[in-house]
């Protein structure tokens, strides 16, 4: 099995700010990308629709008297009958479309609970929330993730998916229990427009179309040059664009900032070996080891080399090694699922199924994952 590094992406992560040049101009080369198939506008991430302007006034603004306008802006996005959205990572999506498709990953609850909030004339806050690293794969992809959410400003909130204040209201898909003693950082709104351009980056470079994700990472640029991951995405649309040399710049430019920047010095190693900079690459490399002496995957990776040579002891060893630094991960569970189950540990292979159609992510998965659980209760799996 493949053992090489992947390309490394942020998705919803947050960067230090730092006393250095972020002029933007000499990062991109519009001329070597096909120009977008629609302009990409900023303004669009919070815009209203009819449909929500309507479900406003029809749905949240007859509460608003009552009970105030957060606790009817709460009761609207978690009440019984109400919006009830779904966890969904599988594309970021904007205040319009998370609320016409009822469901969105934790920057599109963001997005979208802070252009209904605006529209009830209330204050918010964003947050990036800190609660350990977070790290998923797809193909030749590693992606890092965090997670924000949005606080409402204004009277005591009552509820249970809610960190209480004085007068605060946190809408979070984490419960107030999950919430409790994480750490967070106050972001500003350009962060989370730049993050939602990075995502739509990160997603259309996963779908194969690399013009299209340049247009949507130099946005992200332009929208915070603050925010280095979206300068990662960048960087790696450079890579696989084969301009190699704006590639090693931009990574380059992220150390010089971050100098320990694990994602962005990954990346660069792969672009210096391709440049023939071999010397370079393995002293970059001596240093991530020493930063992160078992990468990301590292035992998730052994585990699947074991499962390849049908050796399943060592492979469910490995895949528990990993959940031990990921442990809601959802692909690991399930090959740690698979795994038992050919060692004819039913029970555990339930178990590890359950967790993975719990901390699923995408409706895609999930209800792959439950096919799967019933086909191992009906007595076959796989």
């Amino acid at each position: 099995m493949r053992r090489a590094l992947a390309a490394i992406v942020t998705l919803l992560a947050g960067c230090a700010v730092a006393p250095v040049e972020h002029r933007a101009d000499w990062m991109f080369n519009d001329a070597r990308f096909a120009a977008p198939a629609e302009p990409i506008r900023s303004d669009n991430v919070f815009a209203l629709d009819s449909a929500m302007r309507r479900y406003v006034a029809t749905s949240i603004a007859p509460g608003v008297h009552s009970k105030g306008a957060k606790q009817a802006l709460f009761d609207a996005l978690y009440g019984q009958g109400q919006l009830k959205l779904d966890y969904d990572t599988e594309l970021t999506r904007t205040a319009a479309q998370a609320f016409s498709a009822r469901a969105g990953n934790c920057l599109s609850l963001a997005i979208l609970t802070s252009a209904l909030a605006k529209e009830l004339e209330l204050t918010v806050r964003y947050q990036m929330v800190y609660r350990g690293e977070s790290w998923s794969r797809s193909d030749d992809t590693i992606y890092f993730d965090e997670h924000v959410n949005v606080t409402l400003i204004g009277e005591q909130p009552t509820g249970s998916r809610i960190r209480r204040g004085t007068s605060e209201m946190t809408i979070d898909f984490l419960s107030q229990r999950d919430l409790r003693n994480l750490h967070f950082r106050v972001i500003a709104e350009n962060t989370i427009v730049s993050m939602f351009m990075n995502n739509r980056a990160a997603e259309t470079m996963a779908a194969s179309d690399l013009d299209g994700a340049y247009w949507w990472a130099r946005a992200a640029i332009e929208a915070d040059p603050h925010y280095l991951p979206a300068k990662n995405t960048l960087g790696v649309i450079y890579h696989r664009h084969h301009d190699l040399q704006s590639a090693e710049r931009l990574f380059r430019h992220i150390l010089d900032i971050e100098p320990d920047n694990f994602i962005a010095m990954s990346n660069l190693v792969q672009s210096l070996r391709e440049l023939g900079k071999t010397s370079e690459a393995d002293r970059f490399e001596r240093r991530m080891a020493e930063i992160k002496p078992y990468p990301p995957f590292y035992y998730f990776d052994l585990g699947m080399e074991a499962m390849e040579k049908r050796n399943f002891a060592a492979a469910r060893s490995m895949f528990r090694r990993e959940i031990q630094r990921q442990a809601y991960y959802d692909k690991l569970h399930y090959w740690l699922a698979l795994a038992s189950y050919e060692l004819g540990d039913v029970r555990d292979a339930r178990k590890h199924l359950g967790i993975a159609i719990e901390t699923s992510t995408t409706r895609k998965d999930r209800e792959s994952y439950v096919a799967e659980l019933a086909r191992l209760n009906s007595g076959r799996l796989h």
